[in-house]
């Protein structure tokens, strides 16, 4: 299998990245895998998507440290590749990353993926699907009995008064962005800084308000689907607790924004939330998913670069990457068993 994984860019990949994991993995099992920057992505006259790519020699890795150094250092294998010659492209970057210093690499790895895959190159996650899911607005097209109330705005007079129907406390975070970048509880809606927060949170863009969660206080679950279900490995989901480290204004439970780790425990309303937003999950073709989740309320859904695959491994004392590889194989043989008379959503969730 040649494997190919867009990421924003290689010079900042970290070895406890989902990514490596997934690089490493796949190369040891004997797969060749392409590290593409999507700054090294291009289209050509003759319509083909090209892409000056990176991987490592072919040996087996014990470490990720290592195979990261190889991966960036002069041992590496670099050729310019036409894309079509891949057999799996997978879209790890986070679009998030880029919206303020490169906005014109936010939404580069869909719009070539778009191509590729049109060409019969094998996209995950469906790039149709991530067009529809840019920003946090795509939890509110989900049940909403798995959701928490929620309303969109850059009023400060709505936002307010939303916060006062709630009984005076809520979150307010950013419509796009990630990391936990912009998020604060909110516990009087008159509080004397409130409009500066708001104005803060806007100038990104449209402000989500939303209900608060008092089971928050203990962080949340991220939760991973693998085609549409919880990934499970010898009998062990691929789940773990974040809990913040921060003051009570700053509630976020991102292991960027500082939040720790821990095991988490598994529950029937975790199982209940995937099975209720499978349906759709499937249908936008998402292939790979980090639910985050509180109580029984879905905060967030992470279809582009779900990290935390590291500490799920710690935890539970098992590897789930491989799971994923097993996947990603068997979808290559349903396409040359079928020849490729599923369409690239389906295709993504088989």
């Amino acid at each position: 299998m040649k494997l190919g994984l867009v990421v924003n860019n290689i010079e900042t990949e970290s070895e406890l990245y989902t990514t490596t994991q997934v690089a490493v993995t796949a190369t040891n099992m004997g797969h060749e895998v392409w590290y593409i920057s999507l700054k090294n992505m291009a289209y050509g006259l003759d319509g083909m998507v090209y892409a000056k790519a990176r991987r490592v020699p072919d040996q087996k890795y014990l470490s990720h440290t290592v195979y990261l150094r190889k991966l960036k250092g002069s041992k590496a294998i670099e050729e310019k590749l036409i894309i079509d010659k891949l057999d799996i492209l997978w879209l790890r970057n986070d679009p998030a990353e880029d919206g303020v210093n490169r906005p014109w690499a936010k939404f580069a790895g869909i719009d070539f993926g778009r191509i590729a895959m049109r060409h019969g190159v094998l996209v995950l996650n469906d790039p149709d699907g991530l067009c529809g899911a840019d920003n946090k607005l795509y939890l509110q097209y989900f049940p909403e009995k798995v959701r928490p109330r929620t309303i969109i705005s850059q009023d400060p007079s709505d936002i307010k008064a939303f916060i006062h129907q709630e009984g005076g406390r809520a979150v307010l975070k950013p419509l796009s962005g990630s990391g936990g970048h912009n998020v604060f509880l909110i516990e009087n809606e008159s509080k004397a800084n409130i409009n500066q927060i708001i104005e803060a949170i806007a100038t990104e863009g449209y402000v989500i308000a939303q209900e608060y969660l008092p089971k928050a206080v203990f962080g949340d679950t991220r939760m991973f689907l693998l085609n549409g279900v919880p990934l499970v490995s010898k009998n062990k989901y691929a789940i773990m607790q974040r809990y913040r480290e921060t003051g009570d204004e700053d509630i976020r439970s991102n292991m960027s924004a500082g939040a720790g780790a821990k095991q988490a425990e598994l529950t029937e309303d975790m199982l209940e939330i995937a099975e209720t937003i499978r349906p759709k999950l499937m249908r936008d073709g998402m292939f790979f998913v980090g639910l985050d989740i509180v109580g029984n309320k879905l905060m967030e859904i992470n279809v582009f670069s779900p990290g935390g695959l590291h500490e799920c491994d710690q935890f539970e004392k098992c590897k789930f990457c491989p799971e994923i590889i097993y996947a990603l194989e068997r979808k290559l043989e349903y396409i040359k068993n079928y020849k490729r008379k599923f369409n690239n959503a389906e295709m993504a969730v088989l």
